[in-house]
C-alpha cells in the first residue's frame, strides 16, 4: 500500500514548517496538519542569530526580511538593584549589578551573514514560514487537529486520525514528525512527558502601544534590543520586545506557585508585579495596552523519549525549559534542521527505525542540555552571568550561548567555569556572593533533555 505522504508533520509552527521545507526540497512528499488557522497569536517573539542559517538554507529569509520586522542587534538585562557587588577577582568587572548588555556582532558565527536577527510578530512570522513550506511543495492542512497516531500497523505505515473543519480525516505516511508545540501530542499519547523538577514557570503577557523604550533602556541607542528587567521578587522577570516601531510586547514570568498563592486575577497580578519596579510602572502606565492579558503555563517539561521507530519530536513538542534567553524559535528551527538530515537519509535507505535518528537525538539533547545548564546557573546566581558578560575571559563564550550556537560543542567552556563557581558559593556561607544565591537549583536528577 502506498501512503498518502512520505512524512506527516503534526503542527505548522516554526518547527513543523521548517522541517517541511527541508524535506520537500529534498524530494519527499510531506503533509502538514495544523490544528489552527493562520495567522494566530503566539508567544516567543524574539529570535537569536542561530535562526539565521536555517532561514537562509530553506530560502525563507527573503520573505522574513521583506516583512519589515524590527531588527535585533543585541540583548540587555536590568535590575532593581542599585548597590555595587563585590567583584570577587573578575578582571574587567565594573561591577554594577544593575545592567549588562551584549551585541551579536562581537562574535562571528558560522552561517550567519548579518549582525542582527529579528523581533517578530509571531502571527505574521509563523504564517510566512508555513506559506513558504506550502510554496515549496508541502501539502498543508489548517484547522486539522490530529487526535491519534497509530504506530503499530501491520503494513508498517503510520496512520493519523483526527478532525478537519469539524469532519473526520485520516492520513497515512511512512513516518510522523511531532511538531505540535506545547500540545505535545505524541508525548502525551505515548506517556513519555515528564514535568521539569526545577522550572515551573508561568507567564502573563500583552502588547502595549506607545511605550517609551528609551526611558527603560540602559543605553538610549539600544532601544531595538530585547530587554530583560529583573524584578525585586525572587525568580521573577519581565521581557520587553519591540514588535513594531510603536508596539511592544511585555510579559511577566514567575513561578507558577507565586501566581497561585496570590489568588489574584491576571490584570491585578501583572500590575502588582510591575509595581515592584517604579520605572517600569511609570513607563507602562503612560502606554496603552492593546491586547488582553494572555497566560502561558506548562512552561517546562522533558520527554523520556524523543524518537522511535517511524517517529520523532521536534521543537517544543520535544522539550521546553524557560524563555529567558529567547531559545524557543531557535530550538524549533535547529531541531527541524538536524532532524531533516536524518529523515532524508532514512528515506533514502527505506529504513525508519529509531537507530536512524540517533544523530538527531544526540545533537538536540546536547544543545538543549547546554541551554538548560546555562539557564539553571543563571537563576541560581544571576550575578555570575553579569560577571561573565563583563569579563573578557568569558564574554565571547557567553555570547556564543546567547547566539544559540550550542549544538556542535560538547559543552561551552564557560559552563564548567560557572558550575565550579556556583558550587564554591553554595558551599561557603561566608562567600561574598552567597547572599545573591537564588532559590531555583537544578538537582542532579533533573531531566538530561
Amino acid at each position: 500500500m502506498e501512503p498518502d505522504f512520505d512524512v506527516s508533520i503534526i503542527g505548522g509552527g516554526p518547527a513543523g514548517s521548517t522541517a517541511a521545507a527541508y524535506l520537500v526540497q529534498a524530494g519527499l512528499s510531506v503533509g502538514v496538519f495544523e490544528s489552527e488557522t493562520f495567522p494566530r497569536e503566539h508567544v516567543g517573539e524574539s529570535l537569536v542569530p542561530a535562526t539565521t542559517p536555517v532561514l537562509l538554507q530553506t530560502g525563507a529569509m527573503p520573505k522574513v526580511e521583506a516583512a519589515g520586522f524590527p531588527k535585533k542587534y543585541g540583548a540587555a538585562w536590568t535590575s532593581a538593584e542599585s548597590r555595587n557587588v563585590p567583584h570577587n577577582g573578575f578582571s574587567g568587572l565594573l561591577h554594577d549589578f544593575r545592567a549588562a548588555e551584549i551585541q551579536f556582532k562581537e562574535r562571528d558565527q558560522a552561517g550567519v551573514d548579518r549582525e542582527y536577527t529579528f523581533h517578530v510578530d509571531r502571527g505574521r512570522f509563523d504564517k510566512i514560514l508555513l506559506d513558504h513550506a506550502r510554496d515549496e511543495g508541502a501539502t498543508v492542512y489548517e484547522n486539522a487537529r490530529v487526535q491519534q497516531v497509530d504506530l503499530d500497523r501491520e503494513d508498517g505505515l503510520v496512520l493519523l486520525t483526527g478532525r478537519r473543519d469539524g469532519h473526520p480525516f485520516e492520513a497515512s505516511s511512512r513516518m510522523v514528525v511531532d511538531a505540535s508545540g506545547r500540545h505535545t501530542m505524541l508525548g502525551r499519547q505515548l506517556k513519555v512527558k515528564v514535568p521539569d523538577p526545577v522550572f515551573n514557570q508561568y507567564a502573563l503577557h500583552t502588547w502595549f502601544e506607545g511605550l517609551d523604550r528609551r526611558a527603560l533602556a540602559s543605553d538610549p541607542e539600544q532601544t531595538d534590543y530585547i530587554y530583560i528587567h529583573f524584578l525585586p521578587i525572587q525568580d521573577t522577570w519581565v521581557w520587553q520586545i519591540p514588535i513594531t516601531d510603536t508596539v511592544t510586547s511585555v510579559g511577566v514570568v514567575t513561578q507558577k506557585a507565586r501566581f497561585t498563592a496570590a489568588n489574584a486575577d491576571r490584570d491585578q497580578f501583572f500590575w502588582d508585579c510591575i509595581s515592584s519596579r517604579p520605572d517600569l510602572l511609570e513607563a507602562l502606565k503612560q502606554a496603552d495596552r492593546i491586547r488582553d492579558f494572555k497566560a502561558e503555563g506548562d512552561y517546562s517539561y522533558a520527554m523520556r523519549q524523543i524518537c522511535g521507530d517511524r517517529f520523532l519530536m521536534i521543537g517544543d513538542a520535544a522539550r521546553f525549559v524557560d524563555p529567558i534567553f529567547s531559545s524557543g524559535v531557535s530550538v524549533a528551527l535547529n531541531s527541524a534542521r538536524i532532524a531533516a538530515m536524518d529523515i532524508i537519509a532514512a528515506h533514502a535507505a527505506g529504513d525508519y527505525r529509531r537507530e536512524r535518528f540517533g544523530a538527531y537525538e544526540e545533537a538536540l539533547r546536547r544543545g538543549v542540555r547546554n541551554w538548560y545548564e546555562f539557564i539553571s546557573i543563571y537563576y541560581r546566581l544571576n550575578i555570575l552571568f553579569t560577571a561573565f558578560v563583563q569579563d573578557p575571559r568569558y564574554r565571547l563564550d557567553v555570547l556564543k550561548m546567547l547566539q544559540g550556537d550550542v549544538y556542535d560543542d560538547e559543552e561551552p567552556a564557560a559552563l564548567s567555569a560557572m558550575r565550579e563557581i556556583v558550587s564554591a558559593v553554595e558551599n561557603d556561607p561566608g562567600h561574598l556572593w552567597y547572599p545573591y544565591l537564588g532559590t531555583l537549583r537544578a538537582p542532579s536528577a533533573a531531566p538530561a533533555f
